[in-house]
C-alpha cells in the first residue's frame, strides 16, 4: 500500500549539537555533472554539508530550510543565500508552494527528506541540463532506527518512478548503505532536458 502524499520524512539524528557533516558520498559522486557556476538549490539543508561542498566548488547556493539554526555555512559568503521555509506550508499560506520554486537552477540536492507533493515542482525548478541528485530513506529502515513510520519511507522504487516520466535518469539505487549509519535509502541522479536537444532515454547507471 502506498503512503499518502501529504506525508513527510522525519531526520535521524539526537538533537545534539554535532561537528559538520561530511557530503553523503552519492552527492559527491554527481556533483562534477553540475555544470561550472550554475546556482544549486540545497533543500531541506540541514547541518549545511552539501551547501558547503558546492560553495567550494565555485557554485552559488541557494539553503533552505525550516530551522537554519544547524546550519553550518561560512558567514558573508557573497554566494550564499539562506532562506527560513517551511517546506510544507510554503511561505505562510497553508498549501502554497514556496517562491523560489519559480527559480530555476542548476542543481538540486535533496537528502534525507520526503514531502511528496514537492516532486513535481521539484522537477520542474531545474533549469535546462540542471541536475537532481536525491537520496533519501526508504522501507526497511525500520529494521535500523528512525524514520520508521512507513509513511515516512519510499516504498520500493518509489523515487524512479516519481521522476522517470520527468527528468532523464542518470543513475538510481535501492540499497543498503552502512555509513554514516546503516540505512535502507533510494537514491537517485536525474538530469532535465537540455534546452537545444530532444528529448531521449537513458538507462540507469549500473552502480
Amino acid at each position: 500500500m502506498k503512503p499518502t502524499d501529504s506525508q513527510s520524512a522525519g531526520r535521524r539524528g539526537t538533537g545534539k549539537a554535532q561537528g559538520p557533516q561530511a557530503p553523503s558520498a552519492w552527492v559527491a559522486r554527481f556533483a562534477a555533472l553540475v555544470a561550472p557556476g550554475a546556482p544549486v538549490l540545497d533543500l531541506a539543508c540541514g547541518g549545511g554539508r552539501h551547501t558547503r561542498l558546492f560553495l567550494e566548488r565555485g557554485h552559488p547556493v541557494l539553503a533552505v530550510d525550516r530551522d537554519l539554526s544547524r546550519l553550518a555555512a561560512p558567514e558573508g559568503d557573497p554566494h550564499l543565500e539562506v532562506l527560513a521555509c517551511d517546506l510544507e506550508t510554503g511561505q505562510g499560506e497553508a498549501g502554497s508552494l514556496p517562491a523560489f520554486f519559480q527559480r530555476r537552477f542548476g542543481a538540486i540536492v535533496v537528502t534525507n527528506y520526503l514531502h511528496r507533493p514537492l516532486f513535481g515542482p521539484i522537477a520542474e525548478a531545474l533549469a535546462p541540463g540542471g541536475v537532481l541528485i536525491y537520496e533519501t530513506f526508504a522501507q526497511g529502515n525500520e529494521r535500523f532506527g528512525k524514520p520508521s513510520n512507513p509513511h515516512f519511507l519510499l516504498y520500493d522504487g518509489e523515487l524512479l518512478e516519481a521522476f522517470q516520466d520527468r527528468l532523464t535518469i542518470v543513475a538510481y539505487e535501492n540499497v543498503i548503505v552502512e555509513k554514516p549509519a546503516p540505512a535502507a535509502v533510494q537514491r537517485l541522479c536525474a538530469q532535465a532536458q537540455e534546452a537545444s536537444t530532444e528529448a531521449s532515454s537513458k538507462r540507469p547507471e549500473k552502480a
